[in-house]
Parts: C-alpha cells; structure tokens; sequence
C-alpha cells in the first residue's frame, strides 16, 4: 500500500481537524478508525445530541458537526481506513512508521497522530434482573434517532451530562420522562442540572433520587414496567415505560497501543508541549492524550489537532515551517492546489 505524509489514528472531530490541518499543508493523509464510520463518539453514541461549545455554533447537533468537518476535510481527498483497529506500530528502517490493523492492512506513513478519543470504548451494562431480555428494543445506551422515543414514556438512569442532557431533548419529544439517579447531587453541568430541576418543577418531567433498578418486566418481548427502589428506605416503586434509557458512563480502554510503548498516564497517552509522544515523529491529540492543565473538551482538542497536525507536517517534509500562517491570507482556498 502507497505511504502516505501523515496517518492519523481516530476519525472523531479531532482526528478529522488534525486531518484538516495536514490538508491545509499540502500534504496527503489517511484516516484510520476501528468504528465503520467516522465521526467517533458522536456518530457512535450520540448524534442527536446539541453540542454547545463549538466556537460559532450558538449550538450544533453531533452528526451535524460530523458531516460539516467531513465536508470541511473532502477538498483534500483524505483516504479512509474504516472498521479496522490500529494493532501494531514498528519504525521503519528507511524512516518513517508502519501501522498494521486487525484486518491484516499495512499503513504506512511518515509521521503518526493518535487521537483516538477514549480509545477503545463501550457503554457500562445496566445491571439487573430483565434487562438481558430487553436490550436492544426497550433498553438502550445510546440514541441513535430521537424520533424512536416519540410519544414514548421514557426512563432515564444516570446523574451526569449524558442523562441530563438527554432528559432535556426528550421531554419535548417523549410522552413522559422519568430519571432515576442513585445519589441526590448530579455530575452534570450546573447550567443544564438547573434546567432540568426546573423542568421537574413544572410537571413536564420526574426526578427520582436516590433511586436505582430493581427489575425490568414485560410480556411478550416488550418492555412495560421499572420496577425501582430507593437506596435509602429501601421501598419500591414500579414506573409503567415503554424504554429505558441508561446513561451511567463508558468503559474506555487503549487496547493494542498500550503495547506500542508510549508513555502512559493512567489509561491516556503523555504528550508534550508540542503534542509529542516519548516516540519521535508520533503524536497524540483529543482525550487520549495527557499533560497537565488537559481539559478533555472538543474545543481544546481542536487546538492539540493543530498543534500536532503542523509538527507532523514538518516531520514529512521537513521544507516546510511549523507556522502555518492564517488561513484568511491563502493565495488559493483550501483544496484547490494539487493533491500530494
């Protein structure tokens, strides 16, 4: 397979800024991701969910932000390699790296960026009696198009951003919603908590703390009733719904990277100033990356992507300067010279 300047590793809205960048560089890029679509975390999980703090969007839907960074990238060609799994990095001898996925495919670039979000990720698994029966029709972890809740009574689980942001698109949308959570303080942001107390306030949803499942129960593979309990008095309550929403975290994991020899820090990958690993001309960008001050945010993200993308740019060819200059002075609008 041709090498290419940069492989970037992830194809969430970081991996595919720094792809963006490595285009606005004049050079060629392939976009690596185990998922079979790009767009990370919010094609996978939430692309019905607003996103807030993307600077110039008052507010952005996740696939909408999605399609716009992939609208925003195609002016460069970027090669995709989706539904494969970085497995294995080695150096090259003549210079450079070789990435080779589980699927057998050897990639092979000049420079490597990771920003492979929280790696390799699936939702933490409602635990209790009925759910088995129930997943994947009335149990879900992700919402994948709002209208399947329509007119729905709908129960969600969860006490941090997730639940409650997802409460308050649902309560427009559902019959009812309902969220139990097992404490009586919330993780989520305090702007969006308050609108939901508010919301609870008005009747246009319940809020049930500390509560947590006890039992799903149905007939005829059909969810009907939440049988929940207070942790505290230990007394039961049975909710009549037709879905279940949990929304109680992620289990993130770095998979085979955490065997390529990179500095760790806990479960993330460290990087410099400059976005560098302990491994020369490789790169980490997005929440996989660590440094101290690091916000794992989307807009921080963006600016490691940069970051990284220009370091990598000068590794591949080294004719060119860090700085890249503002893109407001480009004689020719992105995409417009020759692919490399």
């Amino acid at each position: 397979m041709p090498k290419t300047d940069v492989l970037i590793i992830g194809a969430g809205p970081v991996g595919l800024f720094a792809a963006f960048y490595v285009g606005m560089r004049d050079l060629s890029m392939r976009v690596l991701d185990a998922l079979p679509e790009a767009g990370g975390q919010l094609t996978a999980l939430y692309p019905e969910k607003y996103i807030y703090d993307v600077a110039g969007y008052p507010k952005v839907r996740a696939k909408e932000l999605v399609k716009n960074q992939l609208e925003q990238l195609a002016p460069f060609h970027p090669v995709y390699t989706l539904g494969e799994r970085a497995d294995k990095l080695e150096r090259l001898e003549t210079g450079g790296f070789r990435v080779t996925t589980d699927k057998g495919s050897s990639l092979e670039a000049s420079s490597v960026i990771i920003a492979g979000g929280v790696g390799a990720f699936e939702p933490r698994k409602l635990v209790a009696p009925g759910v088995t029966e129930f997943e994947g029709t009335g149990v879900q972890y992700a919402v994948k198009n709002l209208e399947m809740y329509r007119n729905k009574r709908v129960l969600v689980i969860g006490g941090g951003d997730s639940a409650v942001d997802w409460v308050l698109m649902l309560k427009d949308v559902a019959a009812h919603v309902t969220l139990i959570h097992r404490r009586d303080s919330f993780r989520a942001h305090a702007a969006t908590t308050n609108q939901m107390i508010a919301a609870s306030d008005a009747n246009e949803i319940t809020i049930l703390t500390p509560y947590e499942v006890k039992q799903l129960e149905g007939e005829a593979g059909k969810l009907q009733r939440v049988v929940v309990f207070n942790n505290l008095s230990k007394e039961d309550a049975t909710l009549e719904v037709d879905a279940v929403l949990s929304m109680v975290g992620y289990l993130s994991k770095l998979g085979p990277i955490a065997e390529w020899g990179l500095t760790l820090e806990g479960n993330r990958i460290a990087v410099s100033q400059v976005m560098e690993t302990n491994i020369p001309g490789v790169f980490s960008c997005g929440d996989i990356c660590a440094y101290p001050g690091k916000l794992k945010l989307i807009a921080t993200g963006y600016g490691e992507a940069a970051i990284a993308a220009n370091q990598a740019a000068v590794i591949a060819n080294p004719a060119l300067k860090f700085e890249p200059g503002h893109s407001s002075e480009a004689k020719d609008a992105p995409g417009t010279k020759p692919a490399v």
